[in-house]
């Protein structure tokens, strides 16, 4: 074995220091009828390896891809696409996203999202994985003309519950805002940390450890949609809707639970939004 000299173990040190910045920012476009990826340019660990059709010329599906696996803390992330006027962009992941414990680093996602005239996007990445001690900050800022459609699905899982793993110490910051034709029609922040009341109270997450939100904007629901998303509702799923924005929330312990509720979710208000079946994608089934 091959000893390094004092000045490599600097470096070595120096480089398992360093935290990855990543961005990538995608770009769709109406080309008669057929929804192109027009942009793809990344900086760092963030890819989308190709556009896919699994359903049809009009529905550009793409993969966001993140190589590392999981996310450090002190890692960077920034994401930014932008939906051209009468396209329709289908975003989501391979996988669980992966956040590890901060190690004295805090770790940030930024999401930028724009739909133009007539355009759709849906963004509906799998689960968010917290691990103990992770201390996270995530930003969505959506942008949308007045005739724009967008749903969106987010499930956190604090701690890995399947390896007996709590989330009992650590912080998780979001903020979420959504413009519709100029008005701010949602906007949402907090923070959660480990132990405190936000995770443990009744006003909180009352000590589950999954909490997933399935946001609808657009055109309303009509009642029989409505109706059917309330026939799964129960004290852990429940439905609000309010003028151009519906959201379905699920609290509790099953990360399957929460996708399923999620998957049922985008079923019935993707056809009653966007006028599409909701064909999953396979690479929720991988």
């Amino acid at each position: 074995m091959r000893l390094l000299e004092p000045s490599s173990v600097t470096e070595a040190s120096k480089a398992a220091r360093e935290h990855w910045r990543a961005t990538l920012s995608l770009g769709f476009a109406d080309d008669r009828g057929t929804t192109r990826l027009v942009e793809r340019s990344h900086f760092g660990p963030l890819r989308v390896q190709k556009p896919l059709y699994p359903e049809h010329p009009s529905v550009c599906h793409a993969i966001v891809v993140h190589p590392p696996g999981g996310v450090v803390g002190g890692d960077q992330l920034a994401i930014a696409a932008n939906v051209g006027a009468g396209s329709h962009a289908f975003i989501t992941t391979p996988g669980a996203a992966k956040w590890y414990r901060a190690n004295g680093h805090v770790s940030r996602q930024a999401l930028q999202l724009q739909v133009n005239a007539g355009a759709a996007l849906e963004w509906l990445p799998q689960e968010t994985i917290f691990f103990n001690g992770a201390d996270v900050r995530l930003d969505t800022e959506v942008t949308m003309e007045a005739d724009a459609s967008f749903l969106c699905s987010d499930i956190l899982c604090f701690g890995r519950t399947a390896s007996g793993e709590r989330f009992d110490h650590g912080r998780v910051a979001q903020r979420m805002q959504v413009r519709r034709g100029g008005k701010l029609v949602w906007f949402e922040q907090g923070a959660l940390c480990g132990g405190d009341a936000g995770m443990t109270g009744p006003l909180g997450l009352n000590g589950r450890t999954v909490c997933a939100t399935f946001l609808a904007v657009g055109r309303q629901a009509g009642a029989g949609c409505l109706q059917a998303l309330r026939e799964e509702a129960s004290s852990q799923f429940g439905v609000t809707q309010m003028k151009s924005v519906l959201v379905a929330r699920y609290v509790g312990d099953s990360s399957q639970e929460a996708r399923r509720l999620m998957h049922r979710a985008w079923q019935l208000l993707r056809p009653a939004l966007l006028e599409r079946e909701a064909v999953t994608p396979r690479i929720w089934n991988t």
